[in-house]
């Protein structure tokens, strides 16, 4: 029951159990001309009829529409299954009225009842109609308000995940450690390559400069994020020199598509963390694009210790892809590697 409320979008045990026997009241009346004080009475004979057909009705509509949700899950596809929902409920009534037919028109025949065996099945798919109508604008109606409320409380989780990413990417870079590592290296190349210091400041600012643009950005074009990576690389790569090799092998076709801001500053930046660069054990870090995926792979040195978490991370990216709706990161650990897909948006 938990599996099927889930599809509906909100536990309708308490709608059930109020709505059958309040429509199973108002049918015999509005439909069938039953009344208290003159024939056709309403009886009970008649009301418990109306309550097991109109359970049969609601019930069985109420899992049509649990399996169109299930064969089109999408927000996107809700037109199409709000056409092949509508069909199959449409189909299912009429056919289950019919085969109930006779149990209602013998019913409500009884007691001096007027209606014709033709009025009885006008009337009865009439209601029928009428119940599912009501059953669908019901279910419909606080589903989309739980999906209206969902996209709203995403969009607002989405917004704070961007910005925290922004924040936290923005402190790592002005942290001492990292202040200090990039003046230390900026230092040692002045003298000895004044050209190279030069495009090392450069390609810092490059870095910066990408960090505040991106700040209320959702996605961004991969192209851009290749370029800050490759200023961000650059830095690495002229502190740990051939300790560090970076490789990014992405086809120019690619580069059209659209990613999460930052999510390869921090794969990078955790590559760094965790692992040993050093001579003994340089570190490889691949970039390229698979299968509609962006993939980042290094091979696997973990340090013995590992410095403090900043608070960016996979799950960072996770949760903005996660709202985004385009699919899910994909982490894979060996025993001598670590890949991490993205997946990439389309325009």
């Amino acid at each position: 029951m938990k599996r099927i409320n889930d599809r509906i979008g909100f536990n309708d045990t308490s709608l059930i159990l109020i709505g059958v026997p309040f429509l199973s009241f108002i049918i015999p009346i509005v439909f069938m001309g039953c009344r208290f004080s003159r024939p056709p009475y309403l009886s009970w004979e008649k009301y418990f009829t109306v309550l097991f057909i109109t359970t049969v009705i609601w019930l069985g509509n109420r899992y049509i529409m649990v399996y169109s949700r299930k064969k089109y899950p999408l927000f996107n596809d809700v037109r199409k299954r709000l056409w092949f929902q509508s069909l199959i409920m449409f189909a299912f009534t009429v056919t289950a009225n019919m085969g109930l037919d006779q149990v209602a028109d013998k019913v409500f025949r009884i007691d001096h009842d007027t209606l014709t065996p033709a009025d009885t099945l006008i009337h009865t798919n009439s209601a029928a109609i009428f119940c599912t109508i009501m059953i669908m604008a019901i279910y419909e109606s606080i589903y989309f308000m739980n999906e209206l409320k969902k996209s709203v409380e995403e969009k607002e989780m989405l917004k704070r995940e961007s910005l925290n990413a922004q924040l936290n990417a923005l402190r790592t870079q002005v942290n001492p450690h990292f202040l200090f590592n990039n003046l230390n290296t900026l230092s040692s190349i002045i003298p000895e390559d004044p050209k190279q210091a030069v495009e090392f400041v450069q390609q810092l600012s490059k870095v910066y400069r990408h960090i505040l643009e991106v700040e209320n950005e959702k996605s961004i074009p991969l192209k851009d994020e290749l370029d800050v990576l490759k200023a961000y690389a650059f830095l690495l790569q002229t502190r740990f020199g051939d300790n560090l090799d970076i490789t990014i092998d992405v086809p120019d076709e690619k580069l059209n598509k659209k990613i999460v801001p930052l999510s390869l500053q921090i794969l990078m930046e955790n590559a760094i963390k965790h692992n040993i660069v050093s001579s003994e054990k340089p570190l490889k870090v691949n970039v390229s694009a698979e299968n509609g995926k962006l993939v980042v792979s290094n091979n696997l040195q973990k340090k013995s210790q590992v410095n403090e978490s900043t608070g960016i991370g996979l799950e960072n990216i996770r949760n903005r892809c996660k709202l985004l709706g385009n699919g899910n990161v994909e982490v894979t650990e060996s025993g001598t590697s670590f890949t991490v897909s993205i997946p990439l948006i389309e325009n």
